[in-house]
């Protein structure tokens, strides 16, 4: 008497298993880079335009370089709002330009060979360029996902 409710509960629970995967968003923050393999990339002579194309409402361009399920390494240039990511540790080498960057609750004034840990809550950003645009190197661990950036008030 049982067997047909067991069998119509798992038919059930497969077929809201398929719509699920319709409904609900793939989690993605930046699109997948070319399978891990060696190469080497040039960061200093790749334009803005190898980069990407602005990113819409920011003055962002950013490029994913490697992928992997423990975290990507990607290049990015120009200025981005200030923001904080929940789930993703941020370090960031900047490679060109001088200028503030926020850093918590905190402005310091930034050039190119900076490193900048931003562990995961942490608002960041919300820079101003003196010197060129700002290019950087920024690793994310694990992998930034899709909603991730959460705009952050000015301090």
């Amino acid at each position: 008497m049982r067997l047909p409710f067991i069998c119509a509960g798992f038919v059930a629970a497969f077929g809201a298993g398929m719509l699920a995967t319709h409904i609900v968003p793939h989690a993605e923050a930046q699109p997948a880079a070319a399978a891990m393999m060696p190469r080497i990339v040039n960061l200093a002579t790749m334009t803005d335009e190898e980069i990407g194309n602005l990113i819409p409402n920011t003055d962002l361009r950013s490029r994913t370089l490697v992928a992997t399920t423990e975290g990507t390494v990607g290049v990015q240039s120009g200025n981005v709002a200030r923001h904080y990511h929940a789930d993703a540790d941020e370090i960031q080498l900047i490679l060109d330009g001088a200028g503030s960057f926020w850093l918590g609750d905190r402005e310091f004034q930034i050039k190119a060979g900076d490193l900048i840990i931003i562990p995961r809550g942490t608002p960041h950003a919300g820079s101003r360029a003196t010197t060129g645009r700002f290019r950087a190197l920024a690793i994310k661990l694990p992998p930034q996902r899709a909603g991730d950036t959460i705009a952050a008030p000015a301090p």
